[in-house]
């Protein structure tokens, strides 16, 4: 078929599927950008959100190195046993002196922070992955109103974990 022959509306056959294949595309990396934030997240925040079953308790960080921290365990848990280290991953939600209510991860020596701040800080990188998201839906997928909800979701994320941490 040539290039000049129009549709009855006036617009280029080939451009409809250019924009299928536009839409096809930035559809499928701003899903595929949603679910790795959400893989990212889920590995700490399984820990975090179902606690049923797994050790909870506290830890004073006693000392921080490169990029952990760790300090005595004590436990609030029933069945749950005191230890005298255990590891925190050394961000800005954990500072030296500081007492943290954990959650321990299976085998007993690496604690996730609980709680609020805990969770909130589990899905920050959901944070992220909707900001970043939000680009490609407005400028691929032109829909700017859903692309406002995203960043405005995303932002608002990013902005409690601050705030509770």
């Amino acid at each position: 078929m040539p290039s000049g022959v129009r549709s009855s509306r006036g617009v280029p056959r080939g451009s409809s599927a250019l924009r299928f294949g536009r839409f096809a595309a930035m559809g499928a990396v701003a899903v595929l950008i949603l679910i790795a934030g959400v893989w990212a997240s889920w590995g700490t925040a399984q820990h975090v959100m179902l606690t049923k079953g797994r050790e909870r308790g506290t830890v004073e960080v006693t000392r921080c190195a490169e990029d952990v921290c760790e300090g005595p365990y004590r436990p609030l848990s029933p069945g749950s046993q005191p230890r005298a280290r255990v590891v925190l991953d050394d961000t800005v939600a954990v500072e030296k002196g500081g007492t943290y209510t954990v959650v321990l991860k299976p085998g007993g020596a690496e604690a996730v922070r609980s709680g609020p701040a805990g969770v909130l800080y589990a899905w920050v990188p959901l944070g992220g992955a909707l900001l970043l998201a939000s680009v490609v839906v407005a400028g691929g997928l032109l829909r700017t109103r859903l692309a406002w909800v995203m960043a405005l979701a995303g932002a608002g994320l990013l902005t409690a974990a601050f705030v509770a941490l």
